[in-house]
């Protein structure tokens, strides 16, 4: 008779187990930062080292994205910013030059900005920065995007920029679309989270 309860308590108990390791799992599997625990750059050879450049890729929260990156650049963490995004409204300006136009607003230097204007999605992105990381001969660059995004951009950055330089991951500290306690309880959130833990699955075992 007891094992029989224990039997149904399991079945009982196993889909909500199953349920709060997912809410609890997918915000620490998605989001990832190398620089978590660094005060500021320094100059050693250590996690916490300054970069060549700030790489911020539009999509989601953009705005977000570009401050994170502003804020960086602003602290001294490298001395050029590259803006990734093509234009969501074909007509308008690129989310790169969106982006660009934020920072030059909070004064960051025209000189220190660079551009890919044509890239449509993340493994774009990484593409379309690889030739400018090689005519700057960047050697090392932080990557920033929002936190549910963070962890399959920076599987295509590696996977296409791994060999010429050191990809260092930094999400956004807010975003507008995300919230790392919360996600799973609005229909937006839950289908980021499990939207993009597909995708993370798909880009880990795909050939590029």
């Amino acid at each position: 008779m007891i094992s029989f309860f224990i039997k149904i308590a399991l079945v009982l108990l196993t889909p909500v187990i199953l349920a709060l390791g997912f809410i609890v799992l997918t915000p620490r599997v998605l989001s990832i930062d190398d620089l978590q625990g660094c005060d500021g750059p320094q100059q050693v050879d250590s996690k916490c080292a300054p970069a060549d450049v700030i790489v911020a890729i539009s999509g989601g929260d953009t705005d977000a994205r570009a401050r994170e990156a502003i804020s960086l650049y602003q602290q001294g963490w490298a001395p050029y910013i590259i803006f990734s995004g093509a234009a969501q409204d074909k007509q308008g300006a690129s989310n790169a030059a969106a982006m660009a136009h934020q920072a030059v607003g909070a004064r960051v230097p025209q000189s220190a900005i660079l551009l890919d204007e044509s890239s449509v999605n993340t493994a774009d992105n990484a593409s379309q920065v690889r030739p400018i990381v090689v005519s700057h001969n960047f050697k090392r660059l932080i990557l920033v995007t929002s936190p549910y995004h963070q962890r399959r951009a920076s599987i295509e950055f590696n996977r296409r920029l791994g060999d010429i330089a050191v990809i260092v991951n930094h999400p956004t500290s807010t975003d507008r679309y995300w919230n790392a306690n919360t996600w799973w309880t609005t229909p937006w959130g839950l289908w980021l989270g499990t939207s993009e833990l597909i995708k993370v699955l798909f880009v880990s075992i795909s050939n590029g």
